[in-house]
């Protein structure tokens, strides 16, 4: 099954994506990971690559099945925008500029999303407990858990 191609204008540019859905397997639970390519100069041009992580939680039963996340356009902006201003040479042609977990993640965080390694990597960090904290984060309910 081919994977579809969106298109994104940004600044004047059309930039071509594509999202795959994946699952990763945490500590506690199995994970949404959503798996974003892009282009900003055809499908020969240098690709930006990040590998989000779904910050649903508490996980539905059969979450990697039941978990409906997804990149929106203004995710993938975000990503644009971050990812230019942190190195991504749109025009160059071949390779891949990586969002790495272990270089961005304190700085790219999106509203429904992590980045994580743990795709490529599968000694990453945990997404459980990642997904865990971002929840508690949110929703302050760190407090209220026991120690």
């Amino acid at each position: 099954m081919r994977t579809r191609l969106r298109k994104l204008w940004i600044g004047g540019r059309e930039f071509l994506w594509r999202a795959q859905i994946r699952h990763v397997r945490g500590e506690g639970d199995c994970h949404r990971c959503i798996r974003v390519r892009m282009w900003g100069a055809g499908k020969t041009s240098r690709a930006l690559q990040a590998d989000l992580l779904s910050k649903s939680w508490p996980a539905p039963w059969g979450a990697c099945a039941t978990d409906d996340a997804y990149p929106t356009p203004q995710d993938v902006r975000a990503l644009v925008v971050y990812a230019v201003e942190h190195g991504w040479e749109i025009d160059v042609r071949g390779g891949t500029h990586i969002l790495t977990e272990s270089e961005h993640a304190s700085t790219l965080e999106l509203p429904g999303f992590l980045l994580t390694d743990r795709l490529r990597l599968p000694e990453a960090p945990d997404p459980t407990a990642r997904v865990i904290r971002a929840f508690d984060q949110r929703t302050g309910d760190a407090a209220r858990r026991p120690a």
